[in-house]
């Protein structure tokens, strides 16, 4: 008498034994791999897909970035301010020293290192806040 085959429901757990195991390779550079199970071809390259996978964001969001500045108690101090009567902007400084006024917060920003003008965050980068 012959023995029952046993239905699986899903394939094989590891892709030994399939035809995409042999076509797939190292996860940076793409070379073959010795083990079916190996996602790397060598440790330096398993670091490395863990660093870019892990990688923190290049350019911080706004809101993140004003939050971190409050934290750290220096959001005045990066914040362009403008007067509500001459226009003129001023980076850091709350009161117009001709007018006399209290200026109104624009955005985030600093001190051109060319001109010396104050540069707002999203006018750099080209955003529509």
């Amino acid at each position: 008498m012959s023995q029952p085959q046993i239905a699986t429901r899903y394939g094989s757990r590891y892709a030994s034994s399939s035809a995409e195991a042999d076509a797939r390779g190292c996860l940076v550079c793409g070379t073959a791999l010795s083990d079916s199970r190996a996602r790397f071809c060598s440790p330096a390259h398993k670091q490395l897909g863990y660093r870019l996978r892990h990688r923190a964001q290049a350019v911080p969001e706004e809101p993140d970035l004003r939050r971190r500045l409050q934290r750290q108690r220096r959001l005045t101090a990066h914040t362009v301010y403008e007067c509500p009567n001459c226009t003129e902007r001023f980076v850091g400084e709350r009161r117009c020293p001709s007018c006399q006024l209290f200026t109104r917060a624009v955005g985030l920003g600093g001190h051109c290192p060319e001109c010396e003008q104050p540069v707002l965050i999203s006018d750099l980068l080209g955003e529509d806040v």
